[in-house]
């Protein structure tokens, strides 16, 4: 009986507009972050963007709390919703906190695995707002967020690889002395790969919403 008299009541759908504004914001952060990446002069200004964005990022994520509290119908699930905008928002607090990193110890040269995995950072990225934005179709785009989460998952081994080689250089790099380098350099690679494994978060969570609803 509830089942049906939910079917009967309008839906508030604004919580997609929200995950499509959130999910610009990661985009966004991703670039900045792969710009930062580049080093030089601009890694100041990609740090600030980043928190920017982040900044950005806690907005939507309240609204969309206080909206999950306020609304009756929602789109799916609350606690999914909620879910899914936790997930969301700890991809780009991990953003910031590479940039943090970076900033407290004044680093401006990078590895080129760091690069790389900077590179499938925005990778994954995009793809995370390309599956937000199939989420009001979900049933009838079943087999590309299927995919989508696929291609999340295939990054991620591929940059557990980087992370793995990239670890490796630095201690050839650093073994006859500079311990402070490796150290360094070790727990950026740590931030870095923990982006990736965030945006794994999101699509495992997104394809747990997708099973629900087939």
């Amino acid at each position: 009986m509830l089942r049906w008299f939910k079917a009967l009541m309008p839906r508030e759908d604004r919580f997609f507009g929200l995950f499509d504004a959130h999910a610009a914001t990661i985009v966004h952060g991703a670039g900045a972050l792969r710009e930062l990446l580049d080093g030089g002069p601009g890694v100041a200004d990609a740090c600030a963007r980043i928190f920017a964005e982040e900044n950005r990022a806690d907005q939507f994520a309240r609204e969309v709390m206080l909206a999950v509290r306020r609304t009756f119908i929602t789109p799916f699930d609350r606690g999914d919703i909620l879910d899914l905008i936790g997930l969301m928002d700890d991809s780009i607090d991990q953003m910031q906190k590479t940039a943090k990193a970076i900033n407290l110890y004044e680093v401006e040269t990078f590895e080129p695995q760091m690069r790389a995995m900077g590179d499938v950072i925005v990778q994954a990225a995009k793809l995370t707002q390309e599956a937000v934005g199939l989420l009001p179709a979900m049933q009838q785009n079943a087999g590309r967020l299927n995919g989508i989460a696929e291609e999340i998952t295939r990054i991620e081994d591929h940059a557990d690889t980087m992370y793995d080689e990239g670890l490796k250089a630095l201690y050839l790099a650093h073994r006859g002395g500079n311990a402070m380098g490796y150290i360094v350099g070790a727990e950026i690679y740590d931030h870095l790969e923990k982006v990736v494994d965030r945006f794994e978060d999101v699509a495992n969570r997104i394809s747990g919403i997708l099973i629900e609803h087939l």
